[in-house]
């Protein structure tokens, strides 16, 4: 079983922070959608960059998957070595390495997912690739479970989406090989983070007469390089230069849906949120709103000139920021 550096698949230091982790997932994460990457692994890089950032957002996971790089332990299920054994929930199509270290990846139902099954798993079910009879024996198929990545602009009106994944297959036989099946999903407006989509009979093959388990499809929103996400509210942070939160201005500000004129009343503070009515997720009832978040930034260099500008403000203005350090 390969080692996963996951620092290294986000491009991130080891001590990286997680404001630096999240803004590289992100990066990434758009990079390798399946659906606008060209990349030729965009699939494949998609998994392994959310599987790192599944990992390295926990502070739990980060440190005992650091204490493994560190000192070279086994993944849990290898030979030597310390072992891990904390269980996870929902981990999709993750690889067997995350799995030897926080536990098995979440399935629903019987032990299969949508792109692992176990073949062990068809002979605990009454047979085997030996052959069998399905006279007077019947079974549903396994219910199988995996992630739906969608963007954020998918959820404003209802979209269809393809998904490709790993059926096993029994022959008459008994002998089970795998196919592969895509189907073209139908995703409603104002799917949610974790949300799941039901496809009845498109899971696992059943016994007998009896019919195919469901297909599960769990929503995972891509991450916005531009929104955080809070329930169904949208969140922009806004940089403001030092003469824009004084004065204040008048600027275009980006949503989902288009740009929007937004204004910056004077005297402006770091934190300060304005509120964007219906500019948010869609939800049931409507729209969410768009939070703008203000953020003075102050210029990464200045001029000896506007140094001056700056002397000539500090001394003729009559400002103490720290009063309540006098109280």
């Amino acid at each position: 079983m390969d080692f996963q550096d996951y620092y290294k698949i986000l491009s991130v230091a080891p001590d990286a922070d997680s404001k630096t982790i999240k803004t590289a997932y992100r990066k990434l994460a758009r990079k390798y959608h399946p659906d606008v990457s060209e990349h030729h692994e965009a699939e494949e890089k998609f998994k392994q960059v959310s599987e790192a950032y599944e990992v390295l957002k926990d502070p739990q996971k980060r440190a005992q998957y650091d204490e493994l790089r560190e000192y070279g332990a086994q993944p849990q299920g290898a030979s030597g070595g310390q072992q891990y054994s904390q269980q996870t929930q929902n981990q999709g199509d993750f690889s067997d390495f995350f799995s030897s270290i926080f536990g098995g990846a979440h399935q629903s139902g019987q032990e299969a997912g949508a792109q692992g099954f176990s073949r062990q798993g068809f002979s605990d079910q009454g047979f085997s690739n030996k052959g069998f009879s399905n006279k007077g024996f019947g079974a549903k198929g396994q219910d199988i479970e995996t992630d739906m990545p969608i963007f954020l602009e998918d959820t404003l009106t209802a979209t269809s989406k393809p998904i490709s994944y790993s059926l096993p297959h029994r022959d008459a036989q008994g002998r089970v090989s795998h196919v592969n099946k895509t189907l073209n999903v139908k995703i409603p407006a104002g799917v949610a983070e974790g949300e799941r989509i039901r496809l009845k009979g498109q899971g696992g093959q059943g016994l007998g007469d009896a019919p195919s388990g469901d297909l599960y499809l769990r929503i995972r929103l891509v991450p916005h390089p531009l929104f955080d996400v809070e329930a169904h509210n949208l969140i922009l942070t806004v940089p403001l230069a030092p003469w824009e939160a004084a004065l204040g201005t008048s600027l275009e500000a980006p949503t989902l849906s288009g740009k929007i004129k937004l204004t910056i009343p004077a005297n402006s503070q770091t934190g300060q949120r304005l509120r964007i009515k219906g500019k948010g997720l869609v939800r049931k009832q409507g729209h969410g709103d768009l939070y703008a978040v203000l953020k003075v930034v102050m210029p990464e260099s200045v001029s000896e000139e506007s140094k001056q500008h700056w002397q000539q403000l500090a001394d003729a203005a009559v400002f103490d920021p720290r009063t309540e350090w006098r109280k």
